[in-house]
């Protein structure tokens, strides 16, 4: 936040950085507060922009077997297309929305894009790209997944992915940055975990102890390590085969996993 802003519309007017001139840009979700700021910049640089909530939405969607099967419409059309993504965070979703309007409006520029061929991509995501770090499963009985999620829209989205998961007991590592939104994560998450405070090895890592500190204010019992894989390989030896190990709170703390050297 101290990069981008401490207020919507900053944060916004950050992101909208990114829109050129004369270049169509596709917007995913915004806010009251942000959509003017998107289309002033859009307008300032002659860019056509487009709202992919606006055009598109999820009709329904299930998650198996760690895939999201989602079924796509248009807003004032009945017709819907489905889709199987090899992603299994239910954000994703959303994600896949404003995807189809940016391959939307690449068709209208005379791109040839074969429905079949979106089909079987998304469907491969990870394999083509190298995606790592969005609800992955990295290890099975006891599960254990990694996500990248960090400020309060993130872990809003993650313990919306909890509450659809089964498991016996839940463990969270988690390290932060000091320039996110501390108290707002950690007032979400779920006080009946065990947790394993950690950080990162980058000078903008909150400290462990502190972080374990300021968590139990907030009712988050558990304990503080120094680094990641330690944390992780803590929660390993106290979690039973039908548990469930989350590893979250700052991009920083997923890379710095290190499955090969852990013990089971």
């Amino acid at each position: 936040m101290n990069m981008l802003g401490n207020t919507l519309e900053l944060i916004a007017f950050e992101k909208a950085g990114i829109i050129k001139p004369d270049i169509p840009v596709v917007i995913g979700e915004y806010l009251p507060e942000t959509k003017p700021v998107f289309i002033n910049k859009a307008i300032s640089e002659n860019a056509p922009i487009f709202f992919a909530q606006e055009k598109k939405y999820v009709a329904e969607f299930t998650n198996e077997h760690h895939q999201l099967k989602v079924s796509v419409a248009e807003h004032g059309n009945d017709s819907r297309e489905n889709y199987v993504l090899d992603l299994s965070g239910i954000y994703q979703t959303k994600n896949l929305v404003t995807v189809l309007e940016a391959l939307h409006q690449l068709r209208l520029q005379g791109w040839h894009i074969d429905e079949a061929i979106i089909k079987k991509a998304l469907n491969q995501v990870k394999k083509l790209t190298g995606f790592y770090g969005r609800w992955q499963l990295i290890h099975q009985h006891p599960n254990i997944v990694l996500d990248v999620a960090h400020n309060e829209d993130g872990i809003q989205q993650l313990v919306q992915q909890l509450v659809l998961t089964t498991y016996n007991h839940l463990h969270i590592v988690i390290g932060m940055v000091i320039d996110k939104e501390i108290t707002k994560v950690l007032q979400l998450l779920p006080k009946n975990a065990t947790y394993y405070f950690t950080k990162a090895p980058i000078a903008r890592a909150l400290n462990e102890v502190e972080l374990h500190a300021t968590a139990t204010t907030h009712h988050l019992q558990g304990h503080h390590y120094t680094d990641v894989n330690t944390a992780l390989q803590a929660a390993i030896n106290t979690a039973k085969k039908d548990d469930l190990i989350l590893v979250c709170g700052s991009v920083f703390i997923v890379a710095d996993v290190n499955i090969n050297a852990l013990k089971f």
